[in-house]
């Protein structure tokens, strides 16, 4: 199965893996239909696009996917290729990651591999992978809590301070003293900086 917002674009891996002898039993343009069409066809694999230009994201289905089938194998194809986006997407449990400038035998060879069970890692991506672990984790999605995360999210997009605690229900002062707690654990201090670092992760869309 897959699923991307574009769908020239899936019609044209939608071909590439038809010629590799595999069945493209569905095809999704939302995570919100990619989970729901995963329940009904059961496929193999599905190959999960991360941006659809919503509030959910393919990590989102893959995650709800996950939930409801702890065994179902997960492929992302994606052209944001941000070293800790990559990192997650293996995290939550997904069994390849590739990006959609690759050689179609390389979208083959991964879902060959989730089929099997087996994790599959392109060159570029081991290495940097390896490269993470080596020098170790410094995203934002590894320094701050669930919570410090979202904050840091809305803090991104311009937000201020009175604005995330209407938004999250929170008094002023606990989102004033988070927020500073976060600009301290990350080294930044001004707007630019902040949506730089956000943009850089992967946590909002430049």
């Amino acid at each position: 199965m897959l699923a991307d917002d574009h769908p020239i674009v899936m019609t044209g891996f939608a071909m590439s893996l038809a010629a590799e002898g595999m069945d493209v039993v569905a095809q999704a343009r939302t995570p919100s239909e990619a989970v729901a069409l995963y329940a009904e066809q059961q496929p193999d694999v599905v190959v999960l696009d991360i941006r659809f230009g919503t509030e959910l994201t393919g990590l989102d289905a893959a995650q709800n996917i996950l939930r409801a089938d702890p065994q179902a194998k997960v492929v992302f194809l994606s052209q944001f290729d941000q070293d800790s986006l990559i990192k997650e997407t293996y995290r939550i449990g997904a069994h390849a990651f590739v990006t959609k400038d690759c050689d179609p035998a390389d979208l083959a060879a991964a879902v060959r591999q989730a089929n099997a069970g087996k994790l599959y890692f392109p060159p570029q991506i081991a290495e940097r992978l390896a490269s993470i672990a080596v020098r170790g984790d410094v995203s934002p999605q590894s320094q701050l809590d669930e919570r410090g995360l979202e904050i840091f999210k809305l803090m991104a997009e311009g937000l201020t301070n009175g604005e995330i605690a209407e938004k999250l229900n929170l008094s002023t002062k606990t989102i004033s003293n988070t927020s500073q707690s976060i600009k301290e654990k990350l080294g930044v201090e001004r707007q630019a900086h902040i949506t730089k670092l956000a943009v850089k992760y992967g946590l909002i869309q430049p």
